[in-house]
């Protein structure tokens, strides 16, 4: 049995219907970028401020200056906090019995995202998930670097007192997500197809299972 279940948030185990895909998108064209699909995609699950960086940088062929940045970043973050309004972000389905099941059975569950503190933290209040729903949230700020960078899971085994990557499993929808499993030494590497990518974008990254949800994780563990 494992001892941590690291999920990650948006398209992982929160509906939000891919609204942070497309305030990312309009906050970089605003910012005089004009990113294809594709380059959305590759940069899902990833520190905002480094994907809108990079898509600036691609787009324009120079790199942004900090001021271009962080107004793109607070742009994005109004685009994203308005449309959470107009639509709350609720749990997908079955979600929250899967990471109670977890819980029963002696794991602990941590949340880990590219989003920052501030907005994970309004996305949360929405869904109603605080410490008694869940035992740790660990955001990019948190951390050096964002996915696939391996460093948001430490920190979530650090916070919860796990000390055996070997007893830890993590569970995504992106890419990203899956390479950071890979980087830190989980035990299982689970893609999960309820965001934006497919079976066969997932399969193309390493991985030890691809399910359709983390609803049918407790199944996998036999909880």
């Amino acid at each position: 049995m494992i001892e941590l279940a690291v999920f990650d948030i948006a398209g992982t185990t929160v509906e939000e219907r891919n609204t942070v895909y497309v305030a990312l998108e309009e906050a970089v064209v605003a910012a005089g970028g004009a990113p294809s699909k594709d380059d959305i995609q590759r940069w899902m699950g990833a520190d905002k401020r480094e994907a809108i960086t990079a898509m600036l940088t691609e787009s324009t062929g120079r790199v942004p200056s900090a001021d271009v940045v962080d107004a793109g970043l607070a742009d994005f973050r109004a685009r994203l906090t308005a449309a959470y309004a107009a639509t709350p972000p609720v749990p997908l389905p079955g979600v929250p019995e899967a990471i109670a099941s977890l819980r029963a059975a002696g794991a602990k569950v941590a949340l880990t995202t590219g989003f920052d503190r501030e907005v994970v933290d309004a996305l949360l209040k929405t869904v109603g998930w605080d410490e008694t729903v869940i035992d740790a949230v660990v955001c990019v700020d948190d951390v050096p670097a964002g996915r696939p960078a391996p460093y948001m899971i430490f920190r979530a085994m650090e916070r919860t007192g796990v000390r055996d990557v070997r007893k830890v499993l993590v569970a995504g929808d992106t890419a990203r997500d899956l390479e950071a499993g890979t980087n830190a030494g989980a035990a299982y590497v689970v893609g999960v197809l309820t965001g934006g990518y497919t079976a066969a974008d997932l399969g193309r990254v390493r991985h030890t299972h691809l399910l359709p949800s983390v609803a049918n994780i407790p199944a996998l563990l036999g909880v």
